[in-house]
């Protein structure tokens, strides 16, 4: 391609950047926010938050490509005493083990469940009620989600298949994803890609040119004036707490009896926080009836068993709900492919974290960008880049991103593997 237009300068943008630039492509883009991240953005000083828990998982697709790169970048190694200190909130107490069905459970793979049936439904079959109640609550820490037992039973398999693996598939990007995401954003700039931030885009550029929209689903709505962009999404309390050291406080807290986290993240990297102090993340998903005042007071139930003397060593704390900006989840008779095309025809590409690809949270930001500069490449190749599509048998062109493409199928699946 001569030339390529992103709109989004997060993650997934940043990768559609980096991977058109290798193809030679002259690339912009424009990011509305002063600095570039979007949910990959790390708070400045003194307390290194996310947006909610950050991992990356090192099964995954994007955890090579940044490798290869030399984006990866140094990673924060938790100690194997931190390790010991992981604690599950069951009937009331804290617990050093987890229920052996859940263990049991989790060692099922994601093509063992089934799409068309809930999690719930299905795991009590299996295993029972309790199994199927605490396995749901602990895959939460992947899923944003108040109630992933009403989820697809192949979604929720993978992310309780992945987020309880041993050894650990999760780690952390010392300093915060706001390290990798300045790694991604200078290799970028030496490639020459031209990036403008506090640049708004109210319209798709007159000069006919292919777009990539990497924004978030509800935003890329509204550029594109369409509404049918929508799909399920979490609604979840984060709760940040910068509490005075105390020795033997638990790395994490995971709530078996309702879906909540909490993860003590100067564990395993302590530049997060000034000396003397350590840094508290939680996450509680709530219901669209419930408010941030339930999840707030969720976390602090699990804060009074977890970590004595909380509220007197709080040096400085943070709430907030991120409502929708947690990654799709699919519902029951639904799968990754059901969700909004990356290729939305003229010449326009969606990429995020709600979109038709595969992966584990930011994984579906990186897989879309990567199939989206694919697909805008292979039709600039076809000497027509206002229309990518591939012929059916019956001749007639389909759109090549489309859910119920098996061309796109193929590619991202290969990707996935």
């Amino acid at each position: 391609m001569r030339k390529l237009t992103i709109v989004g300068g997060g993650f997934a943008g940043l990768t559609a950047a980096i991977t058109a630039a290798e193809a030679g492509t002259k690339v912009t883009v424009h990011e509305a926010h002063r600095t570039l991240g979007g949910r990959a953005r790390t708070a400045e000083g003194p307390y290194r938050t996310n947006e909610g828990p950050h991992a990356l998982y090192a099964g995954g697709p994007h955890w090579t490509w940044l490798k290869q790169r030399g984006l990866l970048g140094p990673l924060a190694k938790l100690p194997a005493v931190e390790g010991l200190r992981f604690r599950f909130h069951r009937g009331g107490v804290l617990r050093r083990v987890p229920p052996p069905g859940l263990l049991r459970q989790a060692l099922r793979t994601a093509e063992q469940a089934p799409v068309d049936v809930d999690f719930r439904t299905w795991v009590t079959g299996l295993a029972g009620a309790r199994t199927a109640g605490v396995a749901a609550a602990y895959s939460a820490v992947a899923l944003f989600h108040h109630d992933p037992g009403a989820l697809s039973a192949r979604f929720v398999q993978e992310r309780l298949h992945r987020a309880a693996s041993l050894p650990p598939e999760a780690h952390y990007v010392r300093g915060g994803w706001g390290e990798l995401v300045d790694r991604m954003a200078a290799r970028a700039w030496e490639m020459g890609v031209r990036i403008e931030t506090s640049s708004r885009v109210d319209a798709l550029p007159a000069d006919g040119g292919p777009v990539i929209v990497a924004t978030a689903l509800p935003a890329a709505a509204r550029l594109l004036g369409d509404p049918s962009l929508t799909w399920e999404s979490g609604r979840t309390v984060l709760l940040d707490l910068a509490l005075r050291t105390r020795k033997g406080d638990p790395f994490v807290v995971s709530d078996l009896d309702a879906p909540g986290w909490i993860e003590r993240f100067t564990a395993q990297d302590p530049s997060l926080a000034p000396a003397g102090q350590q840094l508290i993340q939680a996450q509680l998903p709530i219901g669209p009836g419930s408010s941030k005042a339930d999840g707030v007071a969720h976390a602090e139930r699990l804060l009074d068993l977890g970590f004595p003397g909380w509220r007197e060593r709080t040096v400085w704390r943070r709430e907030s709900v991120s409502q929708g900006r947690t990654g799709a989840v699919d519902l029951p008779g639904t799968t990754w492919r059901d969700r909004p095309a990356v290729d939305r025809g003229n010449g326009v590409y969606l990429v995020g974290d709600q979109v038709a690809a595969p992966g584990v949270l930011s994984e579906v930001s990186f897989t879309s960008a990567v199939e989206a500069v694919s697909l805008a490449l292979r039709a600039d190749h076809r000497g027509h880049a206002g229309h990518s599509g591939y012929s059916d048998h019956s001749g007639h062109s389909r759109p090549s991103g489309r859910p119920d493409s098996p061309a796109s199928r193929d590619r991202l699946d290969l990707k996935h593997a």
